[in-house]
């Protein structure tokens, strides 16, 4: 057991006594291996993510396509080729023989566009494509982002949302179990007040999971930096910036509601019991936001919800969907909501701490 916190003097104030748990659940655990060890291995997941989804993102090797004077300047207007000119029809279809280049493209009066595709076994399907005559395509209501990258932040966030809140959220439920099982917790709401000690266990591993929060921030840049995707590094900013403040908050809401229900019951096999549906809470923000990431009506609104609006917001924010005034309004009411979680959080808490064997009722804990 970690060690107890000692018997405060008459001196201390309330601040400094939440700051001594905070310290003690920090140092807790930065001494357990399996969390050093699980960070790291989540900050590696992380950089490896950024890095491969930087490099398929870059454009494939351009196509070698031998040309003559009359179809030099139509292949070079073509994006992704790298031009060969010749002097005729026989010293290109000698260079695609040997597979000096991707193919030919020679002018010919027999074909609609004017040229004709000389290759050795198959074509590039770019080149074709981009040599095919096809109508006119006006688009009405233009993607405001490519709907992959799109996905793939509203994935990132959603994960960064969801491990570090189940994970720290299951760190403060079973630390709060401990401490009634050894009996602890008598030693310690003798020396400082009950609610001192949640909010201690509160702001300790908010600290450690915001800590977490902002070397994946690192991570991410150093990966969109390597990668050379400035565009979406400069995209990446403010969004970034409003899940951590999102996420500040919305923690602080699970962690206090985590507390409270750990405290109804005495084992840690009853944990499970009382915390599972804060882990639909959790799960659903990640779900949801997956399945309608291009959905603008149910991103609206789960960017209002409190659950949600930590993952909604931010990917709402980068395809620039959102107002200006939006993430404000989400934010007093995720604060307004934390603040009620809190004190819900405490009162489950105070009245649950001390009684020990079967789980406490929700509504004995909220009486009393």
């Amino acid at each position: 057991m970690n060690a107890s916190i000692p018997t405060p003097q008459p001196s201390k104030n309330t601040s400094s006594l939440v700051w001594l748990v905070a310290e003690r659940e920090i140092g807790s655990k930065l001494r357990s291996k399996a969390f050093m060890i699980s960070t790291g291995i989540l900050l590696l997941i992380a950089l490896a993510g950024v890095l491969i989804g930087g490099f398929m993102s870059k454009s494939p090797t351009p196509d070698e396509i031998a040309t003559t004077a009359q179809t030099t300047q139509t292949v070079q207007a073509l994006p992704n080729v790298n031009v060969t000119e010749v002097a005729d029809r026989q010293a290109a279809e000698k260079l695609v023989r040997n597979e000096k280049v991707s193919a030919a493209v020679l002018p010919s009066d027999d074909d609609p566009t004017g040229v004709v595709i000389l290759a050795k076994k198959d074509a590039p399907t770019n080149l074709i494509m981009s040599l095919s005559v096809s109508p006119k395509v006006e688009i009405l209501e233009p993607a405001t982002t490519n709907a992959l990258l799109r996905y793939l932040v509203a994935i990132g966030f959603g994960v960064v949302f969801l491990m570090a809140a189940s994970t720290f959220g299951s760190t403060i439920a079973q630390s709060v179990v401990e401490e009634k099982q050894t009996r602890v917790v008598e030693l310690l709401i003798s020396a400082i007040p009950t609610r001192v000690l949640l909010a201690g266990k509160v702001i300790g591993n908010t600290i450690l999971a915001m800590a977490q929060i902002v070397l994946l921030a690192a991570i991410a840049v150093i990966g969109l930096i390597v990668t050379g995707q400035n565009e979406v590094l400069a995209g990446l900013g403010a969004p970034v910036l409003w899940f951590a403040i999102f996420f500040l908050f919305g923690f602080v809401l699970l962690a206090s509601l985590y507390s409270g229900a750990a405290a109804m019951v005495s084992r840690q096999e009853d944990i499970g019991s009382t915390t599972m549906p804060l882990m639909m809470l959790v799960m659903a923000p990640y779900i949801l936001v997956i399945i309608f990431n291009d959905n603008p009506l149910v991103m609206t609104i789960l960017s209002y919800i409190p659950f949600s609006a930590p993952v909604a917001m931010p990917v709402r924010l980068f395809v620039g969907e959102a107002m200006w005034w939006e993430p404000l309004l989400s934010l007093v009411i995720l604060l307004a909501s934390c603040v009620g979680a809190i004190l819900v959080g405490a009162k489950i808490y105070e009245n649950s701490l001390l009684r020990m064997g079967a789980r406490v009722k929700l509504g004995e804990a909220l009486r009393g």
